[in-house]
């Protein structure tokens, strides 16, 4: 090896695990989904007296001759405050292997799936059935090794005559050194294919890095974009990079939090795993700049003011003073639709008047003389434009399909605006599109609302779910799950006629900052009879850091720190002829 390269590698360990982490070294955070599409993200779990992952592996005999030991020591420490999960970063496992195999052998804690292996070659992990058991004090790895010494390849014994992990865990609940900390366990090699630190510091920054940055984050990371820094350059890259790994391995960036497992989407934002891959792995190979020009310098991208062209109508907000910190509230503002005459909308843009401050926007409207106020609750009629996120801003019906707009309709407008330093006005504007002649089909929604709903005081994960039946044949377009600080997770299940099922949408970690309309890559078309539930989860716990306060009974209400089951639905219904395929099986 190069005395160069070397002595990078050499620089690299002070930051990153290059090699298996030892007994005292500080585990990063991380957030995996797990077999049943449940987000858990380590560093939640703070309020453990430990937690003890096990490598998971399908197939493995050690594995599946440990799981009644690990189970009864799980079953032990049940009211001790540890927390058991098993992890799974095998190439060859997917998540309905691994349901097999759980309902067969009884696996009844989450199996974590580390599908891009990150997690686990920042672990080092070896072979499955290893344990590691992880003190949430320091966040620290306390002991690692085997459960006992039982097991052996081809060979056990009829009971082990040392207990490795309940001794650890007897130990570091007591205050005491753990005597045994490290030993060597018997499992499944685990195929880690890009585990060569050296071959990552040949990943062009020029080819590879810069493009997907472009294609993924640039959008927002953008000089008067919405993120706190433009990645205009390699250098400004390479100086948070660190930070850039980070939000990665914890699925914070790309804001994007739909279950890949379920749909496809047109305005999907997350990265591939082999585009995390290579993103991570470059940047644990210390960014290297490589040849070639800087594409991030070199092409300053610049968004024309109208995406689509000047719009047939321009409605002006209602100006907003934004101050330099703290938290603002939702706002609602309201503007009026000033036609005389009603006009079929094909598409619709939101211009932020400050980037930075704007957050998100969700547009409705009502028809005139109707109580804007309930825009945003149950009963609420009319319709809806989409709204703003950062990167998406524009509303596209599908072909030939519209919205009709009342003359002098009500716009309402919900504003989520982040403070970033300095006091500002926002003056944001909605443009609309209008058809040259009515459309064929007429866009539908509905929005599935619940506003009887009471969190209980300390609930980790209180669900409660609402429902819509269509009435006849439909086409769904897409959906956006809405709800306020105590939001945790988001799902839309479809019902259909015959007894089958299937999952629309899962949002496993909802995050209130993105208010996301998730529009389908392929509009799915459902038989009339078919009902849509739509069901949310409120963390109201004391480990949720956005949480005002977990002791009190929350109820729905507009304000950020009351809550809300509030989603929408947009569809239209199929014309007479109009057929539908049969519904896709049950997942």
């Amino acid at each position: 090896m190069k005395p160069h390269i070397v002595l990078k590698l050499l620089l690299l360990s002070l930051t990153f695990p290059v090699i298996a982490l030892s007994p005292g070294d500080k585990v990063d955070n991380f957030r995996l989904l797990d077999h049943h599409g449940d987000a858990h993200e380590l560093y939640y779990y703070s309020d453990a007296s430990a937690v003890v992952l096990m490598v998971h592996g399908n197939g493995c005999p050690i594995v599946r001759n440990a799981m009644p030991a690990f189970r009864e020591i799980r079953d032990r420490y049940a009211d001790n405050g540890v927390r058991f999960l098993m992890i799974n970063s095998n190439l060859q496992d997917t998540r309905e292997t691994i349901m097999t195999e759980a309902q067969e052998f009884g696996y009844d804690m989450p199996v974590l799936m580390d599908e891009t292996q990150l997690i686990g070659e920042s672990l080092g992990l070896d072979r499955t059935s290893e344990i590691l058991v992880i003190n949430p004090r320091d966040w620290t790895l306390a002991y690692r090794g085997a459960i006992d010494d039982r097991l052996t390849y081809e060979r056990q014994k009829a009971k082990a005559n040392a207990h490795y992990l309940d001794d650890a865990l007897k130990q570091l609940q007591s205050g005491q050194r753990i005597k045994v900390a490290r030993t060597e366990a018997p499992g499944c090699i685990i195929n880690f294919t890009d585990r060569d630190r050296e071959s990552h510091a040949g990943i062009s920054y020029a080819s590879e890095i810069a493009p997907i940055l472009q294609a993924r984050c640039v959008s927002c990371h953008q000089t008067g974009g919405i993120a706190p820094w433009a990645m205009s350059s390699y250098n400004m890259v390479l100086g948070f990079s660190p930070m850039m790994r980070e939000v990665i391995r914890t699925q914070r960036m790309p804001p994007w939090h739909a279950d890949p497992h379920y749909g496809e989407w047109e305005n999907d934002r997350s990265l591939t795993p082999a585009e995390k891959k290579t993103l991570v792995h470059w940047i644990e190979a210390g960014s290297p700049r490589g040849e070639g020009i800087d594409p991030l310098a070199a092409t300053v991208a610049i968004a024309p003011e109208w995406a689509l062209g000047e719009p047939d109508l321009i409605i002006d907000l209602p100006a907003h003073q934004v101050p330099a910190t703290g938290v603002v509230d939702y706002q609602y503002l309201r503007a009026q639709n000033p036609l005389d005459h009603d006009v079929w909308v094909r598409a619709a843009e939101l211009v932020p008047g400050d980037r930075q401050a704007v957050h998100h926007v969700i547009t409705r409207f009502t028809a005139a003389g109707t109580d804007q106020r309930r825009a945003f609750r149950g009963g609420a009629t009319g319709g809806g434009f989409g709204g703003y996120v950062p990167g998406s801003s524009v509303w596209l019906m599908p072909e030939d399909a519209g919205v009709l707009l009342p003359a002098k309709s009500n716009f309402v407008f919900q504003m989520h605006y982040t403070p970033y330093g300095k006091a500002t006005t926002d003056e944001s504007r909605l443009g609309i599109y209008f058809y040259d002649k009515p459309p064929t089909h007429r866009m539908a929604g509905t929005v599935l609302i619940n506003v009887q709903l009471k969190i209980p005081p300390n609930a980790p994960a209180h669900s409660e779910t609402t429902q819509y039946t269509f009435p006849q044949a439909a086409e769904i377009y897409g959906m956006l799950p809405h709800a306020h600080y105590r939001g945790k997770a988001a799902r839309y299940t479809a019902y259909y006629p015959d007894g089958t099922n299937e999952v629309l949408l899962s949002v496993p970690a909802y995050d209130f900052n993105w208010q996301t309309f998730y529009k389908m890559a392929q509009p799915r078309r459902v038989p009339a009879g078919t009902r849509v539930t739509f069901t949310m989860t409120w963390d109201n716990s004391a480990q949720n850091p956005a949480n005002p306060d977990p002791d009190r009974e929350v109820r729905w209400g507009r304000q950020s720190w009351q809550e809300m089951q509030f989603g929408t639905l947009s569809f239209r219904f199929l014309a007479p002829g109009e057929t539908v395929e049969r519904a896709t099986a049950a997942r």
